[in-house]
Formats: C-alpha cells, sequence, structure tokens
C-alpha cells in the first residue's frame, strides 16, 4: 500500500493510477478513511459501456439524485466532492477495451482537478490496457 499510503499522506500527487494490490476492498476503504479521506469503489467486471460506467462512479462518489449521468455532469459532480476522494475501480479493463476513445475522456476527466478542487486519487486496480502511469 505504500504508494497509496504515499497519496493519502500528501507525499504524492493524486491522479489516476493502476495500481497492484491484493488488499481486500475493506482494508483500502479502512486506509482510506483513517486518512481522513472519502472512499468510493467501483465494481467494473459488468460494465463495459459509458452510461454503466458513470451511473457506478456516480454511485460510489454519492452523487446528487440532479446527476445527469454524463460527462459534462461527472466533471461538475467532482469538483463538489466534500474533500479528498479515493475512488477504487477494480476490473476496469473491459470498459477500456470496449469503449477505449469513450474510457480515455473518463480518465481525463477523473485525472483533471484544478487548484481549487477536492484532491482525487482514482486506483484502477487489475490489468489493462497500458497507458495510465502505475502507483507504485
Amino acid at each position: 500500500m505504500s504508494g497509496l499510503a504515499a497519496v493519502l499522506a500528501g507525499r504524492h500527487t493524486p491522479g489516476v493510477h493502476r495500481w497492484e494490490s491484493a488488499l481486500d476492498v475493506a482494508d483500502v476503504r479502512h486506509a482510506v478513511e483513517h486518512a481522513g479521506w472519502t472512499f468510493g469503489y467501483v465494481d467494473g467486471a459488468p460494465l463495459d459501456t459509458t452510461p454503466a460506467v458513470l451511473r457506478a462512479i456516480g454511485d460510489a462518489l454519492a452523487f446528487p439524485d440532479h446527476y445527469g449521468v454524463n460527462l459534462d455532469a461527472l466533471n461538475d459532480c467532482l469538483r463538489d466532492l466534500p474533500g479528498p476522494t479515493v475512488l477504487l475501480w477494480d476490473a476496469w479493463s473491459g470498459y477500456a477495451r470496449a469503449e477505449p476513445a469513450r474510457f480515455a475522456v473518463v480518465v481525463e476527466i477523473l485525472g483533471e482537478r484544478g487548484p481549487e478542487e477536492p484532491l482525487l486519487e482514482v486506483l484502477l486496480r487489475g490489468p489493462g490496457p497500458d497507458g495510465v502511469p502505475v502507483l507504485a
């Protein structure tokens, strides 16, 4: 968990990273919440379309009921996160392979944080296409 620990401690810049870890989701949640960050979890195994992924992210991050389940709404709702947040996204590669162009846009939106916006670390756990930096 050293890479994640560095993010939680402010020694590594949050962003979107591939993450190799066999830790149980409950253990990751505990570590994240113990550090004072919010935690969200997406099981990506059944997700291979953009609407399904956006819905799952919205559910994981407790977006408001008016969340529009589209890329603009994702961008807007990420600005309103309650504070620093970790999103653990297991089995992300099915979506990355099914819709590579849309996946790239979702990753771009998840990774863009302005100086006034809450910190967001997205952990893409499991094997998948190259192109996302690894959190070591």
